[in-house]
């Protein structure tokens, strides 16, 4: 017999939709601001849900999540798929230190290769080898492809709607994440 799943955490659709837990909020809880849970709630499960389906279908292909960044950066920034260290740091909002580590697995493995820019400055390069450029193609038909499959449900104008605004809540939390919280 097995047992049944609980949904936590967010194992699949939950049983207690977002304006429910609002709802309930508001009755235990009245005047505290629950605007925000039938936006923030739905978002950080469906994270959990691509993450996970991500994370489950590189692990059939072999990747692990981090070198797929690494080498999906180098591969969009077109020939000779160079980019500095800290400007991988930049485009993967990870630490020097973290890129630092990944660099040296993907190298490890024979993905990638670094070495010191000629221009006289102790910047770091890192360029793609055929082995991680193949390793790179290989990989991203298949994740964008499955990715194109989990968002199906949705037409192409509202693609393009949801894109514009998730970009602009985006925005907008970046600035004020940045700053104290005033309840605090």
């Amino acid at each position: 017999m097995t047992s049944p799943r609980d949904g936590y955490p967010f194992d699949g659709p939950s049983p207690y939709p977002a304006a429910e837990i609002a709802r309930a909020w508001e009755r235990e809880r009245p005047g505290t601001p629950t605007d925000s849970i039938e936006i923030v709630t739905p978002l950080w499960r469906l994270a959990k849900l691509f993450a996970d389906d991500r994370r489950r279908l590189l692990a059939d292909l072999g990747v692990d999540p981090a070198t797929l960044d690494l080498l999906s950066v180098l591969r969009r920034a077109g020939a000779p798929y160079e980019v500095s260290t800290r400007e991988l740091s930049r485009r993967t909002l990870v630490t020097a230190g973290a890129i630092s580590q990944r660099v040296a697995r993907a190298e490890d493995a024979g993905l990638v290769t670094r070495r010191t820019a000629d221009d006289g400055t102790r910047a770091v390069l890192v360029t793609l080898t055929e082995a991680g450029h193949d390793l790179i193609e290989r990989t991203v038909d298949q994740v964008l492809t499955r990715e194109s499959e989990l968002v199906a449900s949705l037409t192409p104008a509202s693609r393009e709607q949801l894109a514009g605004q998730l970009q602009e809540l985006l925005e907008q939390v970046g600035r004020v994440a940045r700053k104290p919280s005033s309840g605090v």
